[in-house]
C-alpha cells in the first residue's frame, strides 16, 4: 500500500487514550459522578469496535476536539467525533507493556459497551519473505514472555511448552562444555475466561484470533483479555523494522511512519468488511 495514500475517516469515533496505569490517591464523588454520566451517555450510541493501540503514531483515528474524562481514577481522554461510515468506534492507547495493554483492555470492556476488539499497531520482523511496510494478520497469536530460569542440570517441568538450552548455542560449536546461563523453561499463560468454569485456569500457549474475522480479513488486499470477555478479536500489524537484524540506526526511525499507515488503512478496510 502507497504511504501517500490518505483514506477518508468516516466513522464515529469516540477516543480512549490510556496515558498511565497508575491509580489515583483521591477522587471527588462529584468528579466520579460526573464520569459515570460521561459513559453512559456515550454507551447509548454503542455498541462499538474496541480498538487497541501501542504507540501515538499508530492512532489513525483520532477525533477533534477531545473531551478530558476521569475513568476509574486513570488519566485518560475520550473525545471528538468523526463520521466513518456507519460503525462506532472505540479507541484507547495501550502504551508498552503487558500490564498497561491488560489494564486498558479491561478497562475499555469493563466500562463501554463493546463487541469486538481490532488490535493493531507495528511490529518489528524476523520473517525473511516479508518486508518493512507489509502488513500481517496472523491466526494465532502467543505470550512468549512466561519463562523460568534454570541452573545447568536442572531437570525440565513437564508441563513447560518448550525450553532454550545456552550450552546448544556455545562459541566454537565444537566445544562440548556446558554454559554457565543454564537453561530457560518456558510456560504456557494460565488463562480464564467467562466461557469456562469460574476460577478454573486453563493452560494456554497459542490464542485463536476470531475465524469469521481472520475469513473477512483475507479479502484485503494489504489478545488474551479480549478472548477472556468472551469478545471477536483480530491482530493487524505493520512491520516496521528487521528485530535485531538491522546495522546502523533502528529502521524504524525511517519506516516507522510508513508502516503506522500501512496498518491504519488496513484497519480502515477491515472495519468496513464488519
Amino acid at each position: 500500500m502507497s504511504a501517500n495514500k490518505v483514506v477518508p475517516l468516516f466513522l464515529e469515533v469516540v477516543v480512549l487514550i490510556s496515558l498511565v496505569v497508575t491509580t489515583c490517591v483521591s477522587v471527588k464523588p462529584s468528579n466520579r459522578e460526573k464520569c459515570l454520566n460521561t459513559i453512559k451517555e456515550v454507551n447509548r450510541k454503542g455498541p462499538y469496535i474496541g480498538l487497541i493501540t501501542v504507540f501515538p503514531p499508530e492512532a489513525g483515528f483520532q477525533a477533534s476536539p477531545y473531551t478530558p474524562i476521569c475513568l476509574s481514577c486513570r488519566k485518560t481522554i475520550s473525545g471528538g467525533k468523526d463520521k466513518w461510515k456507519e460503525s462506532n468506534l472505540c479507541e484507547m492507547w495501550g502504551w508498552n507493556g503487558t500490564v498497561n495493554g491488560a489494564a486498558a483492555t479491561q478497562q475499555m470492556v469493563d466500562f463501554f459497551d463493546v463487541k469486538g476488539v481490532v488490535h493493531f499497531g507495528i511490529a518489528g520482523n524476523v520473517n525473511n519473505s516479508m518486508f518493512i511496510g507489509d502488513v500481517t494478520i496472523p491466526q494465532q497469536f502467543a505470550h512468549t514472555a512466561l519463562w523460568d530460569w534454570l541452573n545447568p542440570n536442572a531437570t525440565l517441568d513437564p508441563s513447560y511448552v518448550a525450553h532454550l538450552d545456552f550450552k546448544g548455542y556455545n562459541v566454537p560449536k565444537s566445544w562440548d562444555g556446558s554454559n554457565l546461563l543454564g537453561r530457560l523453561g518456558y510456560n504456557s499463560e494460565q488463562f480464564f475466561s467467562e466461557s469456562w468454569t469460574p476460577n478454573i485456569a486453563q493452560p494456554l500457549l497459542w490464542a485463536q484470533v476470531t475465524m469469521h474475522w481472520l475469513q473477512l480479513a483475507t479479502n484485503l488486499e494489504v489478545g488474551l483479555i479480549s478472548l477472556s470477555n468472551g469478545l471477536p478479536v483480530i491482530v493487524i500489524r505493520g512491520l516496521s523494522d528487521i528485530a535485531g537484524r538491522q546495522s546502523g540506526p533502528n529502521d524504524i526511525q525511517i519506516f516507522g511512519s510508513l508502516a503506522a499507515r500501512n496498518t491504519a488503512e488496513a484497519v480502515v478496510q477491515f472495519i468496513k468488511k464488519l
